[in-house]
């Protein structure tokens, strides 16, 4: 497994007082004579071909508030309508969904598979790149991957993500598609904050994540 690889952008989905993996790819913007470094802003592209920050990654950066807790994870899902986020389960999805038969874990973890895959599981350790949807019980999405443009990287069985996703994640094969209904002793004690564009989650309340297991870095088929 190459030690390498980049860790994925900041996410909701660390543990509340865990810290991410260092960045190893920056976007260096000047404002107003003071040179930051920031792996998740949003740029703008001017007429005069300069890259320009937005106003709100800006005032995050000067307070040492990442922007994805000052509104939704990227500009051009926020405030939008749940119906109008990407998603990875579809109407047609939602509905064959119904038919699906759901399994319980000892844990109190269920789930519904959306699609098995066919590449391997996730062993203890490694890491995985993974799609999510992550919504309250309603319906509301709080938090997505989708949304920024890239899978979210972390070491599986490693406390790196809440309990209801890694155990989850550990039972997929690659290229499998999942809803997983996460019990609250499973998901955020502490729970999350409102922000614009996303719901407030209760502490320790349930959660529903969709999930797609995109690749795991440094796997190969013959190595299992």
């Amino acid at each position: 497994m190459s030690s390498s690889m980049a860790s994925s952008p900041s996410s909701l989905l660390l543990p509340l007082g865990s810290r991410s993996g260092k960045n190893l790819f920056f976007n260096h913007i000047r404002a107003q004579g003071l040179i930051v470094r920031c792996s998740s802003c949003k740029t703008i592209k001017h007429n005069n071909g300069l890259n320009l920050v937005t106003r709100r990654d800006v005032m995050g950066l000067l307070f040492g508030v990442p922007s994805i807790l000052l509104s939704s994870p990227s500009a051009d899902g926020a405030g939008l309508p749940p119906e109008e986020k990407p998603k990875l389960c579809d109407d047609a999805c939602e509905k064959e969904l119904e038919n699906v038969p759901m399994v319980t874990t000892e844990s109190g973890l269920q789930y519904k598979d959306i699609k098995v895959g066919e590449g391997p599981s996730p062993p203890v350790g490694f890491q995985v790149a993974a799609n999510y949807v992550a919504m309250v019980p309603s319906g509301q999405i709080f938090d997505s991957s989708l949304e920024r443009g890239q899978p979210y990287i972390f070491r599986v069985g490693s406390e790196q993500v809440i309990k209801g996703l890694d155990e989850g994640i550990l039972s997929m094969k690659v290229g499998g598609k999942r809803r997983l209904y996460i019990p609250g002793p499973l998901a955020f004690p502490k729970g999350l904050t409102s922000a614009p564009g996303r719901p407030r989650v209760a502490p320790s309340s349930p959660v529903v994540f969709d999930v797609s297991l995109e690749y795991i870095p440094g796997l190969d088929d013959e190595e299992l």
